[in-house]
């Protein structure tokens, strides 16, 4: 088959101490969110939209949390090595969609800005690097600001 769809989810604890990285975009904010990389939430989601639709397992796979190599590693350098995977597999990116929850801050404002690097990781335009946000309304672990997670899918094509 020529094209392929990919899911992926993240999810990463909020505490004081840590910057915010989402999207490859650090954000102002009293917490951060905590990980063995960065923790960027949203490029993490991507990575393993990407790696499922190429049937590559997941990120844990290829980035173990385990290897001291990836300890504190910038996520966006994950993005480029996912990005490296799938074309050795034969695969284009054909664009990416992608929610974010988080109760604060809010990220309108820097949504260009990770757009701008995302697309500029993965060779896209602009137009084909989708980024929304919502809340959970105060509900659960994100909406007492516990934590956020990513969702992202992304549609491949074989070269």
């Amino acid at each position: 088959m020529g094209i392929r769809i990919g899911m992926g989810v993240d999810f990463h604890q909020l505490v004081e101490g840590r910057e915010l990285w989402i999207g490859g975009v650090q954000i102002p904010h009293n917490k951060g969110a905590l990980g063995h990389s960065d923790a960027d939430v949203l490029l993490h989601a991507i990575c393993d939209a990407l790696l499922g639709a190429a049937c590559l397992g997941d990120i844990g796979v290829h980035f173990p949390d385990t290897a001291s190599e990836f300890k504190n590693i910038d996520s966006k350098i994950l993005l480029k090595k996912t990005l490296e995977l799938i074309s050795a597999e034969g695969y284009s990116i054909i664009n990416i969609d992608t929610a974010l929850c988080l109760e604060s801050p809010k990220i309108k404002p820097y949504v260009p800005a990770m757009q701008q690097t995302i697309s500029g990781i993965l060779g896209l335009r602009l137009k084909d690097v989708s980024i929304k946000a919502t809340t959970t309304e105060k509900m659960g672990f994100v909406g007492r600001e516990e934590g956020l997670m990513a969702y992202a899918t992304v549609l491949l094509q074989a070269l």
